[in-house]
């Protein structure tokens, strides 16, 4: 099949490699990185000329000036994925400038450079447009046969569950990057190591990421929040007392995450957004 790739940063060079080594063709549009040769495209419509499947792999704030201009060169044969780390936002995107004439659908490859240089296990999230079911089995059968499971879920169940994975894991990361924790692992306990994998993907990160995840996310704040609180109860605990501190089972700790309200500077909901 042809692939036409719109993003040639980190995970869209490691997801050209991933198709290329499963016998697709692929082509790239990408005016701000430098592409192969090989695979660039002078033009959106070059990289579209015969594609099966049109990849949107650009930082989620880029992605609705993108569809904007895509929009006139799309239709029913093709299929839309976008790989971005949240979901509600970019599943709405597509929604509302691709409608019912263009298949589409919300994908988050749970992987990366880094994991597909360690061999470890590929998984995918699906998140299917009720608009397009047939359009989401073909993302499946296509994930599928690059080696990875997927999982299919809902965008909001599917940010929720970021919040307190993705985002927290890159938020806690950042900050001891920036204290300059793990540049030397020469002493560090197995128990450390753990953490060399979450720090090597925020030191290996241009900002785009980690920014999408914390700012495009409507959870994360208030995870970012709630991790806060613990952490200064935590710390109390401990200046107050120096008994043992048994952690509590996950039911007592556990908390719905809900999106704070919208502050100025925020950026743009489904709902402020005119197609």
């Amino acid at each position: 099949m042809i692939f036409a790739l719109f993003g040639h940063g980190r995970f869209g060079r490691a997801f050209a490699e991933l198709l290329q080594r499963a016998g697709h063709a692929v082509r790239i549009h990408d005016p701000q990185a430098e592409v192969p040769a090989a695979l660039a495209c002078a033009t959106p419509a070059a990289a579209l000329a015969g594609a099966d499947w049109v990849v949107l792999a650009m930082p989620v704030p880029h992605m609705e000036a993108a569809l904007r201009g895509l929009r006139p060169l799309l239709d029913a044969r093709h299929t839309v994925i976008d790989v971005g780390s949240v979901k509600e936002l970019p599943c709405a995107m597509l929604d509302r400038h691709l409608g019912d004439a263009v298949p589409h659908a919300g994908t988050h490859p749970l992987f990366g450079p880094l994991s597909l240089a360690r061999g470890e296990p590929l998984r995918t999230v699906l998140c299917a447009s009720a608009r397009h079911p047939e359009a989401a089995e073909r993302t499946r059968v296509l994930f599928e046969s690059l080696g990875s499971a997927v999982i299919a879920q809902d965008a909001a169940t599917h940010d929720r569950a970021m919040a307190k994975t993705h985002a927290l894991a890159f938020f806690i990361a950042r900050a001891l990057v920036e204290m300059g924790v793990g540049d030397d692992l020469s002493m560090a306990p197995p128990s450390f190591l753990g953490l060399a994998n979450m720090l090597a993907a925020v030191r290996g990160d241009a900002g785009h990421l980690f920014a999408a995840i914390q700012r495009e996310n409507p959870y994360a704040d208030a995870a970012r929040e709630e991790l806060l609180q613990h952490l200064q109860r935590i710390q109390r605990r401990l200046r107050a007392s120096d008994e043992a501190m048994p952690i509590p089972p996950p039911d007592a700790a556990a908390t719905p995450v809900s999106p704070r309200p919208r502050q100025a500077g925020d950026p743009a909901s489904p709902r402020d957004t005119s197609g």
